[in-house]
């Protein structure tokens, strides 16, 4: 059946693109304790600094908090180049680290369609990050005569830096000063310590730190340390010291696909021909569509850039780069938006997925010792849920999924499909925001459970962050590590798209062969003492799970198992629909397993039902037959979490049916 949903772009292709033209390995420490607590009590530093520098100790909790959440990070950088608790920063290593885009290589294609010529790229110029908005810690030290070195280093010092440079925002806006001061009158002074550039950004991060101090926050830290926030409930802080900071004031042009209370600009990505504009199907940097009246939006996809806010926004507007639709700043939140809900970005490596999401590219670096600020967490929650609403995406990780849980198309693509934003993303405090935690809805015996381990005392030890072989630093992980047998001496099970000889994964960083992540739910295959055991890329794959600590929640649902007289079923990276399905003129897109196998006896955890469908999007206006139509037929798919990444499966070779377990313990 072929289906012709609506006529597409065509009728408003000027518009469209006038308006974007304007516009070992196996030894490991799975779960270890947080590191000792030094003997200084975290709050007590908070409040020795606060009195030093005359201010109120709940607002420099409240900036603190919105910056890291009071963790140290063990000295790293975040993904803007900011250390320690207060978050700062420090322009000489942003310019140490490279600067932007993970779309490379003569090998990829991001758009992720054979149907057409190689989306490969070559990575263009793109100018270094913006330092001046990146050194507040040299400010910090000259005000405290503190080294640089120490404040990156040791949380008390860089505690008293940010007390004082709070201090300093305050005196320069004439605004009143000391411990006893009204906590509404550093609205200014908050806003000004987010290093924001424009009125927008700045109130946003200003209202997410009063937000904080009128609910209150409790945690304890990534060294152990308990720290109490208490609630101000009436606290209403005084917008008009805001006026006084002289930021440039950014248009919301009509259609911004964003929420109202965020900070938000419109940065357009191109759809314009490549090279001398004579070959019509080399073009970039994405495709027109009409989504959601041609195609549902059952995706959005989580990057890391692997660069720094401005050069990707940069290259979000090359024409002869590739594209997503949102590109996320670490220090403020801040959001660009390049491309409309409505049109298909060039991101996840997959033309079935990219043509079904929604691309977020988040500032920062997968492994190299990064970060991510809790600015950026809330500003992308806050956009996820706006869209989310928008297009009726469920908020469950079979619906919001990383780069990392992307499948590829072939064989051949699987190997190099990408791994971010890494393990370091934390998606359990990241549905926590979206208001959609993870909670036990079962017990051992009702045959799912889901990955939810304790973020900061989680900590595998990977390798290879910087240097290959050499231990990453000891940080917490949405990750949980599968071994082939209940012991952690056992190997860690294998893929074998990543080794086709059947030699285990490895814990370099990049290696997720034998992960699970924070959110993916599993049919559970068995249980050994403190282990449990899941099915995972048609294997058992044991993870620690104690009482005391466990690694997962028990989780209701429904699985999917070969039909009775199977001994195995393929499983496929995209879900396109049958021959009989394609108009006479466009090529029939081949249905080709993947190579894995989904062996009969074995359960996986089932996603949505979704039909067979293909976005033809082959010429840059539309004259191939069948462009701009989505194909779609009778032949029906179900989403599975069959590994790290999500896979599909024929309806037709699987029941679907209430998860429990009978597997021997």
């Amino acid at each position: 059946m072929y289906r012709r949903l609506t006529h597409g772009p065509r009728a408003r292709f000027l518009t469209a693109a006038a308006g974007l033209a304007l516009l070992a390995p196996f030894a490991i420490s799975p779960v270890m304790a947080a590191d000792s607590p030094p003997d200084a009590d975290r709050q007590a530093q908070y409040a020795a600094a606060a009195a030093e520098f005359g201010v109120p100790e709940s607002v420099l909790l409240g900036v603190s908090y919105l910056q890291s959440r009071w963790d140290t990070n063990i000295g790293s950088p975040s993904t803007s180049g900011g250390y320690g608790p207060m978050h700062l920063t420090d322009a000489a290593h942003v310019a140490q680290l490279p600067a932007g885009g993970h779309h490379h290589g003569t090998d990829e294609d991001p758009r992720g369609d054979d149907s057409r010529e190689s989306g490969a790229v070559t990575h263009p110029d793109v100018p270094p990050p913006d330092e001046a908005s990146l050194e507040t810690l040299s400010a910090a030290a000259g005000l405290t005569g503190t080294p640089e070195d120490d404040l990156r280093d040791d949380a008390a010092a860089n505690i008293r830096g940010g007390a004082a440079l709070l201090a300093h925002y305050q005196e320069e806006l004439g605004a009143p000063v000391g411990g006893d001061t009204d906590p509404a009158d550093w609205y200014g002074a908050v806003a000004r310590y987010s290093g924001a550039d424009t009125t927008d950004a700045a109130r946003f991060f200003a209202d997410e730190v009063y937000a904080t101090l009128r609910d209150g926050a409790e945690r304890r830290t990534d060294d152990g340390q308990l720290v109490t926030l208490a609630p101000q409930d009436s606290l209403t802080p005084d917008r008009s010291w805001l006026d006084q900071l002289g930021l440039r004031n950014v248009d919301r042009p009509d259609g911004l696909e964003c929420p109202v209370d965020i900070s938000c600009e419109w940065l357009p990505a191109p759809y314009e021909l490549r090279g001398d504009g004579t070959n019509i199907n080399s073009y970039g940097n994405h495709d027109l569509g009409n989504r959601p009246e041609q195609q549902k939006i059952e995706y959005i996809i989580i990057h890391d850039a692997e660069g720094y806010f401005g050069p990707t926004t940069e290259l979000a507007q090359n024409k002869d780069w590739v594209s997503w639709h949102y590109t996320l700043r670490a220090s403020d939140g801040h959001i660009a938006q390049h491309l409309k809900a409505e049109n298909v970005g060039w991101h996840a490596g997959n033309w079935f997925v990219n043509a079904k999401s929604i691309g977020l590219e988040h500032e920062g670096f997968a492994a190299q010792g990064t970060w991510y600020t809790e600015a950026m967490y809330r500003t992308s929650a806050k956009l996820v849920r706006y869209l989310a609403e928008k297009f009726d995406i469920p908020l469950d990780r079979e619906h919001i999924i990383g780069h990392d849980n992307i499948p590829g198309i072939l064989p051949a693509n699987v190997a190099g499909m990408h791994w971010d934003p890494g393990p370091y993303w934390n998606w359990g405090h990241y549905f926590d925001l979206l208001g959609a935690p993870s909670r036990s809805t079962g017990t051992p015996r009702t045959g799912l459970v889901t990955m939810n381990p304790d973020f900061g005392t989680n900590r595998p030890a990977f390798t290879g962050c910087e240097t290959a072989g050499v231990p990453c630093p000891s940080r917490g992980s949405s990750s949980v590590i599968l071994h082939s047998e209940p012991s952690h001496d056992a190997p860690l099970v294998n893929d074998i798209a990543l080794r086709p000889n059947g030699s285990p994964a490895t814990m370099h960083i990049s290696d997720h062969g034998a992960r699970a992540s924070g959110g993916q739910t599993f049919a559970i295959a068995g249980h050994h003492g403190d282990w449990t055991a899941i099915w995972y890329l048609g294997q058992k794959a044991w993870f620690h799970n104690p009482p005391d600590n466990p690694a997962a929640d028990w989780s209701r649902g429904f699985v999917v198992t070969p039909k009775a007289g199977r001994d195995s079923i393929p499983v496929y990276g995209r879900a396109y629909p049958e021959p009989e399905a394609y108009p006479e003129g466009v090529p029939v897109q081949p249905i080709v397993p993947l190579q894995y196998t989904f062996p009969a006896g074995q359960r996986y955890a089932a996603g949505p039902v979704l039909t067979g469908e293909y976005y033809r999007a082959t010429t840059y206006d539309g004259s191939s037959p069948g462009d701009w139509t989505v194909i779609s037929g009778d032949k029906e798919y179900v989403q599975i979490q069959f590994g790290h990444r999500v896979m599909f499966v024929d309806r037709a070779d699987v029941d679907i049916v209430p998860a429990a377990r009978n597997a021997p313990r």
